[in-house]
């Protein structure tokens, strides 16, 4: 696999998993420093973090203030961006409404790192749903980690 320089966590509207996946990976080191991002796939205007998301990522120690969604645009897919879903129906959306997007910079998180399920989207479940996927996401994004600092920029 390419190096790339930054990375998108991507999901529905930008306002969860996304930016809560953001959120954990800049928590961890990385031989090679990236850019790291977090956009919607459906975003008609600015949203803040979700509220749940919000309260488990404060009480991880991860401080979202000021984060406001974004939609994920065709500028967003360069050579060196490697764009990752939360679930596989977000990567054929990604793919079927932008043609030009190299596929081989497009995963599903957890098929990136050998996982069998998904992130499940919180959205509407309690405080604790939110939680379990903090602690999903962060088990997955630590996997991520050490594939970017091991054999995957070789």
């Amino acid at each position: 696999m390419k190096q790339f320089n930054r990375i998108i966590f991507a999901d529905e509207n930008g306002t969860c998993r996304a930016p809560m996946a953001a959120g954990i990976f800049r928590e961890f080191v990385l031989k090679h420093p990236l850019e790291i991002l977090a956009r919607g796939l459906v975003v008609l205007f600015p949203e803040p973090l979700n509220q749940k998301a919000e309260a488990v990522m404060v009480s991880n120690g991860i401080n979202m203030e000021g984060y406001t969604s974004s939609q994920l645009t065709e500028e967003d897919f360069t050579d060196d961006t490697l764009v990752l879903v939360m679930e596989r129906g977000q990567l054929e959306k990604i793919l079927e409404k932008n043609e030009n997007v190299p596929p081989e910079n497009v995963f599903v998180l957890t098929e990136l790192t050998g996982e069998e399920l998904e992130i499940v989207d919180p959205y509407g479940g309690a405080l604790q749903a939110y939680g379990l996927c903090y602690e999903m996401l962060r088990k997955t994004i630590h996997k991520l980690a050490d594939i970017l600092n091991g054999d995957f920029y070789e």
